[in-house]
């Protein structure tokens, strides 16, 4: 069984949904693939932090069981987890939104594999996932590639966190997301999760950038993460162009090469807002 972890709220549930289509469309394997997606519902603090719904993952199920009968989707509200960790925490209000602290809890989960894949929502598979997934990562907490400015700015082996390969019997052992967590709760961190665990890391994977590629697209790029980035033309300026935005993928980035994937989602999506709202 392949595993990835999804979180977020109902916001990037377009995300999940291409990024799922894409791993199905572009990798071989036989293997079944089990999607976990963990998800709260915070509309005490805002109306924007709604929950990912059974809905939605009786939706996800049921197009990726189209790909692989034996796939499966897992909804896991972590509500509770939250209120009691992290809830009035400094970084309740963080860069992006409480949503981003969630996959600290994934040691506190049952039934979480001892590996698993976690991507952000806003990414895409250009080639087959198993090049990722069957990376050894025995010996390390995880594996992740470079951040892309992160490395000119921060560090050479600073890491991006929106694509980690995690090998959570080490983790355990080293106590990784518990450190993690007590850093959210206690100090206001620039990138709030992401700060939490390149600073509580023990041991880790530099992995090449093909592996989550935050600016280009090659065609030897596995993962490419639509992440905020700066463009210089017409004039300097930063944008945040997410996948499931069709129109400005082809007018910005002239992407041609999700086609299959996007044309697919956007039936998909129609269904969904027909059939299951």
């Amino acid at each position: 069984m392949v595993n990835v972890l999804f979180c977020g709220n109902d916001k990037v549930f377009d995300g999940m949904l291409t990024c799922a289509l894409s791993i199905m469309k572009r990798t071989e394997t036989k293997e079944p693939f089990r999607f976990f997606v963990f998800t709260m519902d915070l509309r005490d603090l805002s109306e924007r932090y709604t929950p990912i719904t059974e809905r939605h993952a009786r939706f996800l199920l049921q197009v990726v069981r189209g790909y692989n009968p034996e796939n499966e989707v897992r909804l896991v509200d972590v509500t509770a987890l939250y209120n009691e960790h992290f809830r009035g925490c400094p970084n309740e209000a963080c860069y992006c939104s409480p949503f981003t602290l969630i996959r600290l809890f994934a040691d506190l989960v049952p039934g979480i594999p001892e590996k698993f894949l976690y991507l952000d929502a806003d990414v895409l598979a250009n080639r087959d996932i198993m090049f990722l997934y069957s990376i050894d990562v025995s010996c390390v907490e995880y594996a992740a590639a470079n951040d892309h400015y992160g490395k000119y700015l921060i560090n050479p082996r600073y890491i991006n966190a929106g694509v980690m390969l995690f090998n959570m019997t080490l983790c355990r052992e080293t106590g990784l997301f518990s450190k993690a967590r007590e850093l959210i709760k206690k100090r206001k961190l620039v990138f709030a999760d992401q700060s939490a665990i390149i600073r509580s890391t023990t041991r880790k994977k530099l992995l090449p950038q093909k592996f989550n590629d935050q600016k280009f697209l090659h065609r030897h790029t596995v993962i490419r993460h639509f992440s905020q980035r700066l463009f210089y033309f017409p004039y300097p300026h930063i944008d945040n162009v997410k996948q499931w935005e069709v129109s400005r993928v082809h007018k910005i980035f002239r992407y041609f090469q999700f086609d299959d994937i996007l044309l697919e989602y956007v039936y998909l999506i129609e269904k969904f807002r027909r059939d299951f709202l």
